[in-house]
């Protein structure tokens, strides 16, 4: 089963999943070069901090700077990470440091690009939040100051450098489910923290948040502490559903088929329970068209987000092929197949030929399910993904989700918002990355 069996994938002995582990040797050499890296953090919000905080877990790798538009996240930043830091809520000034290797970037949406570019020019190594952009027309310029600058940039959907990503990209090469023509994934949730009704501080005020500076590069507004801190719910900042959590799926469907994307996008949707005041939709329905190319026949893929979900706050990926189907999960990966081996007994199949029947007797199948789990102490997608920037880095290697790659996934999210809100649908050439 270790053999040719688990390349075919799926099965189950007696209506039971046989567990084939993947194994955690991707990361264990270490870089040639182990000197220090000082990164710094611009935007320390909720996804800002969690990305610190994996970073900081890898050898060699210490905080110099936060920079925040709000005192409170800033005052924070000391207390979690050292009383040393330089403290900004000017992102430039702490590019202006020669002591800094790197930044990352986990603000509003709205700020990527621009915030990419600078450190880009200032000559720093990137680590930017997803999506990569808040608009398609941002996406080519990000993508011109990377390859001007010689830097590494890595965008932030950490599901590329999971073990399950990696596995399924594996079994798909080997013919596990056979030809792709369909995939469809999901996101789940019903709550207020997962609908984006994050916590407002009491002493949000105009004395404690930098406003003019957070809407200098959009429509300028009065201060609203629900923009500032529940800033995903607002097209001025945010990207909806699509742009927080399809862009995860199509990352991840992206690398799994070696696909550059879909020439035709369309959505449906609509507000059913959030009704707080938020711009985008709380249930979203997008179809995409992936044209055949040389790296996988055409199929389609269907994504539904729903944040009234009162069943469950699953996720989940599932390629479905002409022999089998994968559901994808970062850490595991389950193949199913209904597909039954012939008898392997060249004479009964050669007595049942010449009567015109099979034979009666009981034959030994092939499995119809594989689940492949990662080994016990996996540290996890988003710490490998932090570990595939820092050798970069260090080896001036490459990265799983570079601006080219990223943009690639952003675009048809941004695009299926755009198919939702115009109420149409949209022509778009992913080799090219352009509208059509």
């Amino acid at each position: 089963m270790a053999g040719a069996a688990s390349a075919l994938a799926p099965t189950a002995f007696a209506g039971q999943p046989v567990p084939d582990v993947v194994r955690m040797d991707r990361l264990s050499k270490k870089s040639v070069d182990d000197r220090e890296l000082k990164i710094a953090l611009i935007g320390a919000g909720i996804m800002g901090t969690q990305d610190l905080n994996t970073a900081l877990q890898h050898e060699n790798v210490s905080v110099v700077g936060v920079c925040d538009l709000y005192d409170g996240r800033l005052e924070a930043a000391k207390e979690k990470w050292g009383q040393h830091l330089f403290l900004t809520k000017d992102h430039k000034e702490l590019l202006k440091r020669s002591d800094i290797d790197a930044v990352l970037i986990g603000t509003p949406d709205h700020w990527h690009k621009q915030i990419s570019v600078d450190a880009l020019n200032a000559g720093k190594h990137v680590y930017c939040e997803k999506p990569m952009v808040h608009s398609v027309k941002e996406g080519q310029e990000v993508i011109d100051a990377w390859k001007k600058s010689g830097k590494v940039f890595l965008v932030g959907s950490q599901g590329i450098s999971s073990l399950g990503n990696e596995k399924a990209k594996e079994l798909l090469a080997q013919g596990a489910i056979g030809d792709i023509n369909y995939a469809e994934g999901f996101w789940a949730r019903h709550s207020p923290e997962g609908a984006w009704q994050y916590h407002v501080p009491e002493d949000a005020s105009v004395n404690t948040v930098d406003w003019q500076r957070y809407v200098s590069n959009t429509t300028e507004r009065e201060f609203d502490p629900l923009r500032f801190f529940r800033w995903r719910n607002y097209l001025d900042y945010g990207t909806g559903m699509s742009g927080d959590l399809f862009v995860h799926l199509f990352t991840s469907l992206h690398f799994i088929t070696n696909s550059l994307g879909p020439n035709k996008i369309s959505a449906m949707g609509g507000l059913r329970y959030w009704k707080d005041g938020r711009e985008v939709p709380d249930v979203l329905l997008g179809m995409f068209q992936y044209p055949e190319s040389q790296e996988h026949p055409g199929f389609n893929l269907s994504l539904r987000c729903n944040f009234v979900d009162g069943t469950s706050g699953s996720t989940y990926l599932k390629i479905v092929g002409s022999k089998g189907s994968m559901d994808v999960k970062w850490d595991e990966v389950v193949v199913k197949t209904n597909q039954q081996a012939s008898s392997d007994d060249p004479f009964l199949e050669a007595q049942a030929q010449m009567r015109g029947g099979a034979s009666d007797r009981k034959r030994i199948l092939p499995p119809n399910e594989m689940v492949y789990k990662v080994e016990p102490g996996y540290k996890g997608a988003h710490y490998d993904h932090f570990g595939n920037f820092f050798r970069a880095i260090r080896e001036n290697g490459t990265v799983a989700e570079d601006p080219v790659f990223a943009f690639r996934a952003a675009a048809p999210a941004l695009l299926c918002n755009d198919s939702y809100f115009q109420d149409k649908f949209i022509a778009w050439d992913p080799v090219q990355m352009k509208l059509v």
